[in-house]
């Protein structure tokens, strides 16, 4: 008997491509969001308790300070004379301590931040998303539209290491750009191999599972 190979239609890819697409959207903003927001918090909680040792336990944060900054080279006089210039500005102390003691910057305090950073994932998740789904909106063969699909997620891929790789790097690294831009490539690449081998072996075994019941 001769069976029948049944082809998804490109109406249904751009309505699952489309759903998924927004829900994973909104997901990522999101949790950037909440990842941000938990970031802030934090950085507000150990100011607070960094201001609270300044005003109670004085001496402490001035000898913690002394030793830091002589670890880093100084010699104990010009430490000690840099600290104790620091101390009569007690924000501006508090503010030193929280970067070079914790490693947490003034941006890392900010109740904005979180929000953009939010935005800015959903925004970019969304547009570099749609970019696959472009081809079955204007090509109705389901083989062709993959093909175009999956050549304009390369190219997307591409450029988005590539702009990567600019941004850190600086335009006059080349070699950079291009090697952020294959690796991006080659990651999303074998992203799709194993996607789809899973894909193929679940869709094989569950086949064979139910002819042979």
């Amino acid at each position: 008997s001769t069976q029948s190979t049944w082809v998804m239609p490109t109406s249904v890819v751009l309505i699952f491509g489309f759903a998924n697409l927004f829900a994973n959207g909104f997901s990522m903003g999101f949790g950037e969001y909440t990842g941000g927001k938990a970031e802030v918090e934090y950085a507000k909680m150990e100011r607070e308790r960094e201001e609270w040792e300044l005003e109670n336990h004085p001496e402490g944060e001035r000898r913690e300070m002394i030793d830091l900054y002589t670890e880093k080279g100084m010699s104990e006089n010009d430490a000690t004379f840099f600290i104790e210039t620091m101390m009569q500005y007690p924000k501006v102390f508090v503010d030193l301590m929280m970067v070079d003691e914790l490693g947490i910057q003034p941006e890392d305090e900010d109740d904005t931040v979180p929000l953009k950073k939010g935005l800015v994932m959903a925004a970019s998740f969304v547009s570099f998303g749609f970019v696959p789904l472009m081809a079955y909106l204007f090509e109705t063969q389901m083989i062709a539209a993959f093909v175009i699909s999956s050549i304009l997620t390369l190219v997307t891929l591409g450029a988005l290491g590539a702009v990567s790789s600019l941004l850190v790097f600086g335009s006059t690294r080349y070699t950079r750009i291009l090697k952020g831009g294959l690796q991006m490539i080659v990651n999303g690449a074998f992203a799709a191999v194993v996607s789809y081998s899973v894909s193929y072996l679940i869709s094989h075994t569950v086949s064979n599972t139910a002819l042979s019941v």
